[in-house]
C-alpha cells in the first residue's frame, strides 16, 4: 500500500500573503516550527513508519533530509503535539505517550580532533545528563546500554543515528583508509548492544549516506529493515513535483523577475537541473537544499554540489580510470551494498547522489546515469580536474574557451585550448603516459562541453569521435596518439562519421589531430578540404 499524502493548489490570493521564511539550512525541525519556517509535510510517512516495525535503516545523499527527517521523528515521540499543529501527524500521532530519546549526531562530533570514541562517550554522556542520569560503567559499548536501560524506566527508548557513516566515509583515501578500519571496528562494537537491549526499545532509526551496513556494522541487527529502495518510502526525503508546486509556487513567482522568462519555462529550467533523483526507478524527487537555495536566489547554481565536492570519490575514480560513468550497468546486489575491502566507485557514486537509476533491468540489473543537469556539469569540471591535474576552478574557463573557438569556427584556437588540457601535468604514473590518458581527458572535456552546447562523445575500440555542433556548423573530430592527424582524418572519411550530420545544411568540419606522447602535445592537425 502506497502513501498518498494530498496537497492543494495555492491561490493567486494565497501566493500574495507573506511567504515563511526559507529554511536553508536549519535541520531542527523544533526551530523550524517554532519560527515560522516553511515545511514540507512528510509526517504521513513518519507515522506509517513507526507503527510499521522497530528498526529502520535508510541510506541518503548528504543534504538531502535525513537531518530532519530525525528531528521530526524526535519531536513525535516527546509527544511535542504543538509542533504539528495542521500537519498529517495532528490527528495521526498518539500524544499521549512519551518516548526517552537517544539522538546520536555523528555529523556534530568531534571525532577527527579526539577520535571516534571519545566522541561517542561525550554523546552517551550529554544525553544522560539531559535526563539527570548519572552512568557508572566505563566501556562504551556496556556504557550505552546502561544508559538504554536506565532510560526504560521512564518508557520504551527512541534511538536516532544520523549520519553513522561518516566516520567512515571521511577515511576512504589510501593514505587515511586505516582509520576508516577502525571506527568501522569501533561502530560494530558500539551498536552491538542495540539488539540484546530490545525489550527496552521501541523504535530505531539509523541514517547514513552510504549502506556500509552489510559489512558487519550492524551484524547482530538481522531484523533491520532497510528503507533505501523501498518503494514505499521512496518519497520520504527529497520534493515530489507535486510537493514542489504545492508549496514553492509563490517563492518562484518571487524570483521570476531575476530569471527572465516566464512560469512555464521556469519549471523547465528547475527540473533540468534538480530533479531526477530516484531510488526505485519510478519515483523521481528534487535535491531540497539545492530547491531551497534557489527559491532564496533566483539562479542556477551548483549549490549542493558546492556545499561538499567529492575529493576522495574523484582520487577513487582516477586510480580505477573510470570517467565514463553515464548510462552505467550494475549488479543490484551490488548496488545493494558497500564494503570497505572491496571499494566499487559506480555503487559510492550511487550512493553517495552523484548517480541515480535510469532504469530498471531484467535479473535484477540497474543502468546509473547523472540525475540532473547540476550534478552532471559539476562532476565533470572535477574530473576534468581530476584526470587533467588541475584545480577545478581553472577547468570551467578552460572548457568555456574550448566553446569559444569552436563557435568562432577557429580550428587553432581549439588546439590550443585542447593543448592547454594538458599543459602542466606532471607524467609520473604509468596511466599518463598511454592512449587511455588522452581518450580519458579528451572524452571528459567534449562531454563537459556538451553541458553548454551540441556536442557528443562515441567510443568504439577504444578510439574517440568528438562531434561538436554550432548554430552554423558541425565539426566531426578524430583524435590520435603518435600516428598522424591524415591518418585520424582518414578514418573519419573511410567510416563515414559525418554522414549523419550532411542533412542538416550546416557547414562540415572534419579534422583530425596528433597528439605526442614526447611532447604531450598536439603535433599536428588538419583539415578536410
Amino acid at each position: 500500500m502506497y502513501l498518498c499524502i494530498c496537497t492543494a493548489t495555492i491561490s493567486n490570493d494565497q501566493s500574495r500573503m507573506k511567504l515563511q521564511k526559507l529554511p536553508l539550512g536549519l535541520q531542527s525541525f523544533k526551530e523550524i516550527r517554532e519560527n515560522d519556517y516553511l515545511y514540507v509535510d512528510k509526517t504521513a510517512y513518519l507515522c506509517a513508519l513507526a507503527d510499521s516495525g522497530k528498526y529502520h535503516f535508510l541510506s541518503r545523499p548528504r543534504r538531502f533530509g535525513k537531518s530532519l527527517t530525525l528531528t521530526t521523528l524526535k519531536e513525535l515521540f516527546l509527544a511535542q503535539e504543538h509542533l504539528f499543529s495542521g500537519l498529517y501527524a495532528e490527528k495521526n500521532w498518539n500524544w499521549n505517550t512519551e518516548h526517552p530519546v537517544i539522538h546520536l549526531q555523528f555529523n556534530s562530533m568531534s571525532y577527527d580532533e579526539i577520535g571516534l570514541e571519545k566522541s561517542l562517550y561525550q554523546a552517551v554522556d550529554t544525553c544522560a545528563e539531559s535526563y539527570g542520569i548519572h552512568l557508572e560503567k566505563l566501556g562504551l559499548g556496556v556504557r550505552f546500554e546502561e544508559l538504554i536501560i536506565k532510560l526504560s524506566k521512564i518508557n520504551q527508548v527512541v534511538v536516532l543515528v544520523d549520519e553513522y557513516d561518516k566516520p567512515i566515509i571521511d577515511y576512504l583515501t589510501k593514505d587515511v583508509i586505516h582509520k576508516a578500519y577502525e571506527n568501522r571496528n569501533l561502530l560494530r562494537s558500539f551498536f552491538g548492544v542495540l539488539k540484546p537491549a530490545d525489550d527496552y526499545l521501541r523504535f530505531v532509526f539509523i541514517t547514513g549516506v552510504s549502506k556500509f551496513s552489510h559489512t558487519g556494522i550492524f551484524s547482530q541487527l538481522n531484523n533491520l529493515t532497510d528503507l533505501t529502495m523501498h518503494p514505499r518510502y521512496a518519497t520520504m526525503t527529497g520534493y515530489t513535483q507535486a510537493e514542489l508546486k504545492t508549496y514553492f509556487t509563490p517563492y518562484l513567482q518571487q524570483v521570476l523577475p531575476n530569471l527572465k522568462m516566464d512560469e512555464t519555462r521556469a519549471w523547465a529550467e528547475i527540473k533540468q537541473w534538480y530533479n531526477g533523483y530516484t531510488w526505485n526507478g519510478a519515483d523521481y524527487v528534487y535535491n531540497p537544499f539545492s530547491i531551497l537555495h534557489f527559491m532564496d536566489r533566483g539562479s542556477f547554481d551548483n549549490v549542493w554540489f558546492k556545499s561538499g565536492a567529492p575529493k576522495f570519490l574523484i582520487d577513487i575514480l582516477k586510480e580505477a580510470h573510470i570517467y565514463r560513468l553515464e548510462l552505467s550497468k550494475v549488479n543490484g546486489v551490488t548496488l545493494d551494498s558497500y564494503d570497505l575491502e572491496n571499494l566499487t566507485p559506480l555503487v559510492l557514486l550511487f550512493q553517495t547522489g552523484y548517480l541515480t537509476i535510469r532504469e530498471k533491468l531484467p535479473f535484477d540489473s540497474y543502468v546509473l546515469d547523472y540525475p540532473n543537469l547540476e550534478v552532471r556539469s559539476s562532476l565533470y569540471q572535477f574530473l576534468l580536474a581530476g584526470f587533467a591535474q588541475k584545480d577545478p576552478i581553472t577547468s570551467f574557463p578552460t572548457v568555456d574557451d574550448l566553446k569559444m573557438a569552436f563557435l568562432a569556427g577557429d580550428a587553432e584556437a581549439v588546439v590550443a585550448v585542447i593543448n592547454s588540457l594538458f599543459s602542466g601535468i606532471a607524467y609520473d604514473l604509468n596511466f599518463e603516459k598511454t592512449e587511455k590518458f588522452y581518450h580519458a581527458v579528451l572524452y571528459i572535456a567534449f562531454r563537459y562541453l556538451g553541458v553548454f552546447m551540441q556536442s557528443e562523445v562515441k567510443t568504439s575500440d577504444g578510439r574517440i569521435d568528438a562531434v561538436v555542433e554550432t548554430p552554423d556548423s558541425v565539426w566531426v573530430m578524430e583524435f590520435k596518439l603518435d600516428k598522424s592527424a591524415k591518418e585520424a582524418l582518414t578514418q573519419i572519411q573511410q567510416k563515414g562519421y559525418s554522414t549523419p550530420y550532411r542533412a542538416g545544411g550546416k557547414k562540415i568540419i572534419e579534422m583530425g589531430i596528433n597528439f605526442s606522447s614526447e611532447t604531450k602535445r598536439v603535433s599536428e592537425w588538419e583539415i578536410a578540404k
